[in-house]
């Protein structure tokens, strides 16, 4: 028997760790598949491993409809994927035009409205996308020039509930090479998205000018250290992450925080009356205070979409520089004022 090629070994594994993590008897889980070597290599393994591993495994294939022979494609995929055992499999097309964003960000939008509209169709249990290394150093690259922060910097989780679905990317520690190999020895042949080499798209130009650029400058561990950079910084978000939502979810404080409260046990920031203490919020360290500024705004209803640093920062300010400055303007209409020593939404 012939061995088993290496990178084909590897997105096995990979896949198997990640189904690993379900409970068990849920229903199937689908592949998000494009038909590039990436989706189409994690495609091929999670239909050899879901089987064995006691679970149902399908796929769905979007059709963006902005290239000619898309639909071609996409049902090109579809065939394919039942031809491997995938059940159940789809080919959904969907409308970019006319959403909010630039083309990335609509076609972004439109895919995922698709999938996680078809994996409540089919009670998935997750669904699977094809990220690699790759795409994560891409990503951090990307946050980076744009002054994202440290939520930026984590770049992609490899679990993230989307709309109540569970999205998971098994293949975070695989490279693009690895499953680009993968479909060479399984005798697949991936469809290379034009896009993907369009230097109109910055991540376009990241892929093909800046990365190899960076590569040659630092050596190949560049991109392993780019992506172990966002693991690093994720668990270190996730903890303040975790000690912002235990500030806002302790009883109100009728007295302020004492100086020096330990960062492990933030005080309550509620008030009694209503919004959030200024003086409890002061003892927070800035990291902690400013997520829970950012969770309370969108507590009260301010878009996500529109919610951005400038607004935190304001908010901060009339906590860390008050200087008797008058109402913050918030995302949605809401305006935050500071008054007897509380934050609290005013008319």
């Amino acid at each position: 028997m012939a061995a088993l090629a290496p990178p084909v070994a590897a997105i096995r594994v990979a896949v198997r760790r990640a189904l690993a993590g379900l409970p068990a008897g849920a229903g199937p889980v689908l592949v998000a598949c494009s038909g590039g070597a990436d989706s189409l290599a994690l495609a091929a393994a999670t239909a050899f491993v879901a089987p064995r591993s006691g679970r149902r495994a399908g796929l769905v294939t979007v059709d963006h409809g902005l290239q000619a022979g898309s639909a071609e494609r996409a049902a090109a995929v579809a065939r394919w994927a039942g031809e491997v055992g995938l059940d159940p499999v789809e080919s959904v097309p969907v409308t970019v035009a006319g959403r909010p964003g630039g083309p990335e960000a609509a076609a972004r939008e439109a895919r995922y409205q698709a999938l996680v509209a078809a994996a409540r169709r089919h009670g998935a249990a997750a669904l699977l996308t094809g990220h690699t290394r790759d795409d994560q150093a891409e990503t951090v690259l990307l946050a980076l020039a744009r002054g994202a922060g440290p939520r930026g910097l984590a770049g992609m989780p490899r679990r993230r509930e989307l709309d109540g679905v569970p999205l998971l990317r098994p293949l975070l520690d695989v490279t693009r090479e690895q499953t680009r190999k993968a479909c060479a020895a399984l005798g697949l042949t991936p469809w290379e998205d034009p896009h993907n080499a369009d230097p109109s798209y910055a991540r376009a130009r990241v892929r093909t000018d800046v990365l190899p650029v960076l590569v040659r400058a630092l050596g190949d561990g560049v991109l392993d250290n780019l992506a172990r950079t966002a693991q690093l910084v994720a668990a270190d978000t996730a903890a303040l992450d975790d000690l912002a939502t235990a500030a806002l979810a302790a009883p109100p404080a009728d007295r302020p925080a004492p100086d020096g409260l330990p960062v492990t046990a933030p005080a309550g920031v509620r008030a009694v009356g209503g919004g959030l203490s200024v003086a409890a919020l002061a003892a927070l360290p800035a990291a902690v205070r400013g997520r829970v500024l950012h969770a309370w705004a969108r507590e009260l209803g301010a878009p996500p979409s529109a919610l951005s640093h400038r607004h935190v920062a304001a908010l901060d300010a009339l906590v860390s520089d008050w200087r008797g400055q008058g109402t913050v303007h918030l995302p949605g209409g809401l305006r935050v004022a500071r008054h007897d020593g509380r934050l609290t939404v005013t008319a």
